[in-house]
């Protein structure tokens, strides 16, 4: 279901918050840059602490989109034939 949720960004078929792409930019950024809030080389493992919390954020974000996309989908799905009664 993942790889069709990406796939459906992909195509413009649903769009992602602000918000999902501001905090998905901030985690690669802050995974990838030396400044961290708790630093790995004095606390060793438990210096990812921080890093997994953001990533957490992303996830619970992105799971949040699909959710939303799996709706709409479902509700465009479920009108098959319509007819103007009147």
């Amino acid at each position: 279901m993942w790889w069709r949720f990406a796939q459906a960004v992909r195509r413009g078929e649903h769009r992602l918050s602000v918000t999902t792409w501001l905090t998905a930019i901030t985690a690669v950024l802050y995974t990838i840059l030396p400044v961290d809030l708790i630093p790995e080389l004095f606390l060793g493992p438990f210096g990812f602490i921080d890093d997994l919390g953001l990533w957490g954020v992303v996830v619970m974000l992105a799971t949040r989109e699909m959710h939303e996309w799996q709706a709409s989908r479902s509700f465009d799905e479920s009108v098959v034939d319509a007819e103007v009664v009147g």
